[in-house]
C-alpha cells in the first residue's frame, strides 16, 4: 500500500508540474527564436566592414607630408648650408639639407566602418554609413608635432534618403532621388584614381571630405544632376591668423556663414562615366581691421570676403580587365580640397578693409589599371595581378589680378598658401603592381614626383616665383600589406 501511495503522489505531483515545465520549454523556444530573429536583423540592416593595412615607406629626400608622413604632398625646395662662394673660399662642403633618406613602416591607416541598410518606410528608402581610422600622432620626424598615440578620426557619418521609380516625362521614364545629410566625401574628390599611396593622388586631383546637405537625382537611364552645400571641418581654407601669418582653418567660412556650394552632372552609358561640375566658395579672411586716426591705430569692423569658382572633368572608361580615369580641375583658392592653391591681397583700402585675388592652378592625372585572375582559381581564394600606371601634372597659373605691393618692390606683401608659394609646376609617375588573394592584398609602388621650384622669396605679383628656377626631385618606394574584412 505504501508503494502504490508513493506511485500515486509522484503521479499526481508530475501531473500538476506538466504545465509549468510546458511553459519553461515555450520560454525557451521563444527565447531562441527573439535571438535568432535579432541576429538576423542585424546580419540583413548593419554590415561592417573595414581592413587593417601597414605601409613600408621609402624616400630619398625630405618632404611635404602627413600622417605618419605616409600622406605624400611633395618634396622640400633646396636647403643648401652654404653659398657656392662660401663653399669655394672656405672648402666646406656645400650640402643640401633636406637631402636626407628616411625610412618607415606602420599600420596607422587601419580602418572600421558600418552601414546600415535595408529600412523603409513608405516610399522612403533610410541608410545610414559611419567609419573611421586611425590619424596622425605615432613617432614621425623631430620637426612634427606628435603625441606619441594614434588618434582616431572620424571619417564619414551620414544619412541617406532615397525614393525610388518616380514618373517623369509623362511616365516614359522614371527618376530616382538621394538625399544624403552628414559628413561624406567631396563630389569633386568621389572619383579617385587606383594608386596604394595613401594621398590617392592628391594634391594632383581634389582630396576632401566634408559635412554636407547632397541630393543625386538620376534623371532616366544615363543622366545623373548633383547638388551640394558643404562646410568645412577638417580640410580648411587658408586665411590670416591675428598675427597675419597664413593658417588652415574653418573660421573664414564660419564667419561668411555661406556654405561651399558645388553643381555637376554625369553622363553614364555601359562602360563609360562623364562627370562635369563647378564649385563656388566665398570666405571672409578677416574680421577686424586697422585704421589711422590722428597717428593712432584703431581697430575696426571689416567685410572682407573673398569669392571663387572652380570647375573640374572626369572621365572614366573600363571594359573587361582594363579602366583608364582621367580628371583636370582649375581651381581658384583650391586648397581646401588638398590642392597647391591660395589666394592673395590685391588691394588694402582706407577703411580697414582688404580686397583679394585667388591663385589658379590646373592640376591633372590620368589612371591606368590592366589586370585579371591568375592561376588555379578558388571561389573562396580568387587570384588577381594588377598592373597600374599613374601620372599626374600641376601648373600655377599664378593670381587672376596684380598682388598689392606697398613697397614697389616687385614682391607681393600678403600671399596665403598652405604650402610653398614658390612652386611653379609639380610632376609624378607612379607605376604600381597590385596583387589579391582574396581578402588579402599585397602591393609595391615606385613614385617619382619633381617640382620645379623658384628662388624664396622671389614670388611676382602674379604670385608665380620667376628666379632661379631648378627641380628637386624625390623617389619614394612603397610597400603595401592590406587584410580586408
Amino acid at each position: 500500500m505504501g508503494y502504490r501511495l508513493k506511485v500515486i503522489v509522484f503521479a499526481l505531483c508530475g501531473l500538476f508540474m506538466m504545465p509549468t515545465f510546458a511553459q519553461e520549454v515555450d520560454k525557451a523556444a521563444k527565447k531562441a527564436e527573439k535571438k535568432e530573429a535579432v541576429k538576423s536583423h542585424l546580419k540583413q540592416h548593419f554590415k561592417p566592414y573595414g581592413f587593417i593595412r601597414n605601409y613600408f615607406t621609402y624616400d630619398s629626400r625630405e618632404s611635404m607630408s602627413g600622417t605618419g608622413d605616409l600622406y605624400n604632398y611633395q618634396p622640400y625646395d633646396n636647403a643648401w648650408n652654404i653659398t657656392e662662394a662660401e663653399a669655394a673660399g672656405t672648402g666646406l662642403l656645400r650640402e643640401d639639407l633636406n637631402a636626407r633618406s628616411t625610412f618607415r613602416f606602420l599600420s596607422l591607416t587601419t580602418r572600421v566602418g558600418l552601414d546600415i541598410v535595408g529600412y523603409q518606410w513608405r516610399n522612403t528608402q533610410f541608410s545610414a554609413k559611419i567609419e573611421a581610422d586611425f590619424y596622425a600622432g605615432l613617432s614621425t620626424k623631430v620637426s612634427h608635432s606628435v603625441t606619441g598615440v594614434a588618434q582616431f578620426r572620424l571619417r564619414q557619418a551620414y544619412v541617406a534618403l532615397a525614393w525610388d521609380s518616380l514618373p517623369m516625362l509623362g511616365g516614359k521614364d522614371y527618376a530616382r532621388v538621394n538625399l544624403t545629410i552628414g559628413q561624406t566625401w567631396h563630389p569633386m574628390a568621389a572619383d579617385l584614381c587606383d594608386v596604394i599611396a595613401l594621398a590617392s593622388g592628391a594634391p594632383f586631383g581634389p582630396f576632401n571630405r566634408s559635412p554636407q546637405v547632397k541630393m543625386d537625382a538620376r534623371l532616366g537611364k544615363y543622366v545623373t544632376l548633383t547638388g551640394s552645400l558643404l562646410w568645412q571641418m577638417q580640410y580648411c581654407s587658408v586665411g590670416p591668423n591675428a598675427s597675419g601669418v597664413g593658417v588652415q582653418a574653418a573660421d573664414f567660412i564660419m564667419y561668411s556663414k555661406t556654405p561651399e556650394a558645388y553643381l555637376g552632372l554625369s553622363v553614364h552609358h555601359k562602360g563609360f562615366l562623364m562627370r562635369a561640375g563647378a564649385d563656388v566658395l566665398s570666405i571672409k579672411p578677416r574680421q577686424i581691421g586697422t585704421v589711422n586716426v590722428a597717428g593712432k591705430t584703431v581697430s575696426v569692423s571689416v567685410k572682407d570676403r573673398i569669392t571663387t569658382a572652380s570647375p573640374f572633368l572626369y572621365l572614366q572608361y573600363k571594359q573587361g580587365e582594363f579602366s583608364i580615369k582621367a580628371k583636370t580641375i582649375l581651381s581658384e583658392a583650391g586648397e581646401h580640397m588638398n590642392l597647391n592653391s591660395g589666394y592673395g591681397v590685391k588691394a588694402k583700402n582706407s577703411d580697414g578693409s582688404w580686397e583679394y585675388t585667388p591663385i589658379r592652378t590646373t592640376s591633372s592625372w590620368l589612371s591606368l589599371v590592366y589586370g585579371g585572375k591568375v592561376g588555379k582559381q578558388e571561389d573562396k581564394h580568387p587570384q588577381k595581378l594588377q598592373g597600374i600606371l599613374f601620372a599626374g601634372y600641376i601648373q600655377n597659373l599664378g593670381t587672376k589680378e596684380l598682388l598689392f605691393d606697398a613697397n614697389n618692390d616687385g614682391h607681393p606683401d600678403d600671399l596665403y598658401t598652405p604650402r610653398a608659394n614658390n612652386m611653379v609646376r609639380m610632376w609624378r609617375l607612379s607605376p604600381t603592381l597590385l596583387y589579391t588573394v582574396g581578402k588579402f592584398q599585397v602591393g609595391l609602388e615606385y613614385e617619382i614626383t619633381s617640382v620645379h621650384y623658384g628662388m624664396a622669396g622671389s614670388t611676382n605679383l602674379r604670385g608665380i616665383a620667376d628666379t632661379d628656377l631648378h627641380w628637386v626631385t624625390n623617389h619614394r618606394v612603397q610597400l603595401m600589406t592590406k587584410y580586408n574584412f
